[in-house]
């Protein structure tokens, strides 16, 4: 008898079963790729965010460091909290970073009248006393707090000021809340 050129106990190709295992476990690896892929791209997105607050924090403490100790924009007082000040002196503004032109606008309010100083991406510098444009910008607010010889470690720092100053970020949508706070005592 003539043997066949095929053995029939021998299969050729993949069952449907095989196909299906093979299916389910790509979609699991790929599944699991993105949901990395979105924490990587939130965490970088966090990241800048936290550098932006720190360079902002640090630009502040150097402005005020450059005044002497009986300058008025370093009295003791002002608050970290939003809704308090000492003193009766209330140190905050607010920094509006634009996505669409790069340009940085401050915006301070004294004698309740708001200044605004906007640096534009090209280096003009332009000065208003009105509110700034918030659409398509990312708001940060700054506060800061001036202590009239600071306690540091327990021991009292006579004839020094400790500036501290915090960055928070404004958009409710990052998070978590993007907060950055730093200080410096000076003599």
């Amino acid at each position: 008898m003539a043997q066949s050129k095929f053995n029939n106990s021998l299969s050729h190709g993949f069952t449907l079963a095989e196909v299906c295992v093979s299916i389910a476990v790509l979609t699991i690896g790929l599944v699991a790729a993105a949901s990395m892929f979105g924490k990587v791209w939130g965490s970088t997105s966090y990241s800048e965010y936290m550098i932006e607050a720190s360079t902002l924090v640090s630009e502040k403490l150097e402005d005020l460091n450059q005044f002497p100790n009986t300058d008025p924009n370093v009295a003791a007082g002002g608050s970290l909290s939003v809704d308090t000040t000492t003193g009766g002196i209330a140190y905050y503004d607010e920094v509006y970073l634009s996505a669409s032109t790069g340009s940085v606008t401050e915006t301070q309010v004294i004698s309740g009248t708001p200044y605004t100083i906007t640096h534009q991406a090209n280096g003009n510098i332009g000065t208003t006393s009105t509110s700034p444009s918030t659409a398509n910008t990312i708001q940060f607010e700054r506060r800061w707090v001036v202590e009239s010889n600071p306690v540091v470690n327990g021991v009292t720092m006579t004839g020094m000021l400790r500036i501290t100053a915090l960055v928070t970020l404004m958009n409710a949508s990052i998070q978590p809340p993007v907060k950055f706070q730093m200080s410096i005592v000076r003599p």
